[in-house]
C-alpha cells in the first residue's frame, strides 16, 4: 500500500499535465485559426515549441542530473508555465505570438519528458512497469480532450485559456507531494555529456526515428484542422482525441503483460508499419467520423512506439545521464520532428489539403520503418552495456 501511495502524486501530475497538454495539441491550432492566422502562420507558431524544446529539454535535463532532482526542476517549469501561459494565450498578432510562444514553450516542453523520466526511475526503483504509471498521463489526456471539446462547443474556442490554466495549476499543486529520486552516483559533469555524443547506437537511432516521428507530430498539429476541413466540430475533434488516447492508455496500462516478450526494436518496427497504414487510410477519408473510428490506431502506433523507444533509449544510456539522455530523445521525438511536421504540414495542408498531407506522411513512415529494420539487422541495432554508471574520464 505504501508503494501505491507514494505514486499517487506522480500519477496525478501526469493526469493533470497531460490534461492541460491536450488543449495545446488538440485545440491551440483552432484558437490560432480563430485569431485569423492561416495554416502556414499556424505552422510557424506551432514550430516555435519544438524549436525551443531542442535547447530547453537538454538544458533542464542537464540541470536535473547536475543537482540530482527532478521534483524541483518540475516545480520551476510549472510555475513558468502558468505565468507565461497566462500572457501567451492573450496575444493576437503573429510577432507577439511567436515571441511569447518561445518563453511559454521554454518552460512547458520539458515537463512531459521530466515526468516520464521520473516515472521510469520510480518504476525501476519499485520494480514495476513504467507503462502502469505513464498510463495516467494518457487517461488525463483522453478525459480532458473529451470534456474540453464539449466545453468549447458551449463557451467558444476563445476561452481556451480558462481550462488550460486550471489543469496547469492542479499540476503545480500535486508536484509539491512528489517523491524525488536520488541516483547513487557522483553528480554529472559537462565532460560526461561526451558519453552521449560518442554513443553511436543512440545517435543513429535518434536520426532514424525522425522519419516516423515527423509524421506523428504533423498529425498532432493538423488533425483538428483536417477534421474541420471534412466538416467536423470542436466536439468531434475532442471525441477523436479521446478515442485515440484511450487506446494509448490501454496500451500503457497492459505494457507489463506484453512488452518484455520481444526486443524493443521489434515493437518499434511493428508500430512504424502501423503508422504507415494509418496515414494511408486517412489519406482517402472524406467523412470526419471515419477519422474518429480509426483513432483506435493511435494506441497501436504512438503508444507502442513511444514506450518501446523510451525503453530502448534507457538501455543505451548510462544511469548518471538518464534525465539528459531522456530529454535529448524527447527533444528529437517532439522537438526536431515538431519543427518539420509543423512547417511542412502547414504548407502542405494549405496548398494541397489534408488528404495529400496524410499520403506523404504514410510514405515517410514507410521509409522510416524500412530503415529501422536495416538498423536492427546491423550491429548498431544491438544494445550495448552503457546502462551502467559512467566511468569518469580522469584526464578530463
Amino acid at each position: 500500500m505504501a508503494k501505491d501511495n507514494s505514486l499517487v502524486p506522480l500519477k496525478m501530475l501526469l493526469f493533470s499535465f497531460h490534461g492541460a497538454n491536450t488543449m495545446l495539441i488538440s485545440f491551440l491550432p483552432l484558437l490560432l485559426q480563430y485569431k485569423g492566422l492561416s495554416g502556414k502562420e499556424i505552422g510557424w507558431v506551432l514550430a516555435v515549441g519544438p524549436t525551443v524544446s531542442i535547447v530547453a529539454q537538454p538544458f533542464w535535463g542537464y540541470m536535473s542530473d547536475k543537482y540530482q532532482t527532478v521534483k524541483r526542476i518540475l516545480m520551476m517549469c510549472l510555475i513558468g508555465l502558468l505565468i507565461s501561459g497566462s500572457i501567451f494565450f492573450q496575444m493576437t498578432t503573429l510577432p507577439l505570438l511567436i515571441v511569447l510562444a518561445g518563453v511559454f514553450y521554454f518552460f512547458t516542453t520539458p515537463i512531459g519528458a521530466l515526468s516520464d523520466s521520473l516515472s521510469q526511475r520510480r518504476a525501476d526503483a519499485l520494480n514495476i512497469s513504467f507503462g502502469t504509471i505513464r498510463t495516467w498521463g494518457s487517461i488525463g489526456f483522453a478525459t480532458s480532450s473529451l470534456l474540453v471539446g464539449k466545453l468549447l462547443d458551449v463557451i467558444g474556442i476563445q476561452y481556451l485559456i480558462a481550462p488550460y490554466l486550471f489543469m496547469g495549476g492542479l499540476a503545480l499543486l500535486v508536484s509539491f507531494k512528489l517523491t524525488d529520486v536520488k541516483v547513487d552516483v557522483d553528480p554529472i559533469q559537462l565532460r560526461d555529456l561526451r558519453k552521449l555524443v560518442k554513443n553511436s547506437p543512440f545517435i543513429i537511432f535518434l536520426f532514424l526515428v525522425l522519419l516516423i516521428t515527423i509524421t506523428h507530430r504533423a498529425n498532432d498539429s493538423f488533425i483538428g484542422i483536417f477534421i474541420t476541413q471534412l466538416g467536423g466540430s470542436e466536439g468531434l475533434i475532442g471525441l477523436a482525441w479521446f478515442v485515440g488516447v484511450a487506446s494509448e492508455a490501454m496500451v500503457f496500462a497492459f505494457a507489463g503483460f506484453w512488452f518484455r516478450k520481444f526486443h524493443p526494436l521489434i515493437f518499434i518496427i511493428g508500430a512504424g508499419t502501423l503508422y504507415a497504414i494509418r496515414w494511408f487510410l486517412y489519406a482517402f477519408i472524406d467523412n470526419p467520423m471515419f477519422v474518429v473510428l480509426l483513432q483506435f490506431m493511435h494506441g497501436l502506433t504512438f503508444g507502442i512506439f513511444y514506450l518501446a523507444a523510451f525503453q530502448y533509449v534507457t538501455r543505451l544510456i548510462p544511469r548518471v545521464l538518464q534525465s539528459t539522455g531522456h530529454l535529448v530523445f524527447i527533444a528529437v521525438f517532439f522537438g526536431i520532428s515538431g519543427i518539420v511536421g509543423s512547417l511542412g504540414g502547414g504548407a502542405l495542408i494549405d496548398t494541397m489539403g489534408g488528404n495529400s498531407l496524410y499520403f506523404y506522411m504514410g510514405c515517410m513512415a514507410l521509409v522510416g520503418t524500412i530503415l529501422i529494420i536495416v538498423y536492427h539487422l546491423l550491429p548498431y541495432g544491438k544494445e550495448g552495456k552503457s546502462n551502467s554508471p559512467v566511468e569518469r574520464d580522469e584526464n578530463g
